[in-house]
């Protein structure tokens, strides 16, 4: 669905953003890319995106290269929440704001109308229907941008920090709405240093060091390595931490607060 093949990237000011990354993701993989500030995480999706171009490789997303392919054309495949939801925002009210790509990808006033509503419902805007994005909070504005996007059902879906500005019960509803776009078959892209937040989703892991992929797996191998997430200063989720530190374990890292709580219940009943 995305390759990427042996792409550089070399940004105005002479930074070496991307160097020579190559990478595959598959049809409804959900994938986190993780790695300090500067690491290369949004120079890369951006390149899925169209809005920047690779300087030497290519970059494939579901067939075409996407120096052959304008950002619109890609857009209707490719759908991307970054992280300042201000940059993407611009209608005068939030039923507006929903509508503007729909109508720009030819839906119906109907399909339009159920898909707006929709999204509102989802992540809890219904009451700023008519209101100016310009007066909704940081995180609702994260949330707006996040509903836009997925009211169009775009195949892939990358989401840029999506966990800045939400609280516990919005990260939940966020976790379970990646899970219900992972169940439908969507291709998923998470930048995120939440780690917390990736963890309990178990996405496969991307680590990224100085524009190159330094670490590649499933989040069960790369969260235990503690040698490569601190050579690219990322924490490791504390389930881990706590699952190493026992000299009797489990056969795997508890996913969930409660596993962990359930095993050490079940080892003083022993």
């Amino acid at each position: 669905m995305i390759e990427f093949r042996d792409v550089t990237f070399v940004h105005q000011n002479g930074v070496k953003a991307l160097d020579g990354v190559s990478l595959k993701v598959g049809t409804g993989e959900v994938v986190a890319v993780v790695g300090e500030n500067g690491a290369g995480k949004t120079t890369l999706v951006k390149h899925v995106t169209g809005l920047l171009k690779p300087e030497s490789g290519s970059v494939i997303v579901d067939g075409v290269d996407t120096r052959d392919a304008s950002t619109a054309q890609l857009s209707r495949k490719v759908g991307v929440a970054f992280q300042n939801p201000d940059h993407q925002l611009f209608s005068e009210t939030v039923e507006e704001e929903m509508s503007f790509a729909l109508k720009n990808f030819g839906f119906s006033e109907d399909v339009v109308h159920n898909r707006v509503t929709w999204g509102l419902e989802l992540f809890g805007l219904e009451e700023y229907r008519k209101s100016s994005p310009l007066v909704l909070s940081g995180g609702e504005k994260k949330r707006l941008t996040l509903a836009c996007i997925l009211a169009w059902d775009p195949q892939v879906v990358i989401f840029d920090e999506p966990t800045v500005g939400q609280d516990a019960i919005q990260k939940e509803k966020l976790a379970g709405t990646i899970q219900m776009l992972t169940s439908t078959g969507k291709t998923i892209l998470v930048v995120s240093h939440d780690i917390e937040f990736l963890w309990p989703i178990q996405p496969r892991v991307v680590v990224m060091k100085g524009g190159r992929v330094v670490g590649d797996g499933p989040s069960t191998d790369i969260m235990q390595d503690r040698e490569l997430l601190g050579s690219a200063r990322v924490a490791q989720p504390q389930l881990v931490e706590l699952y190493q530190e026992f000299r009797r374990r489990p056969r795997a890292p508890f996913i969930h607060p409660l596993d962990a709580k359930r095993w050490v219940e079940e080892g003083l009943r022993a």
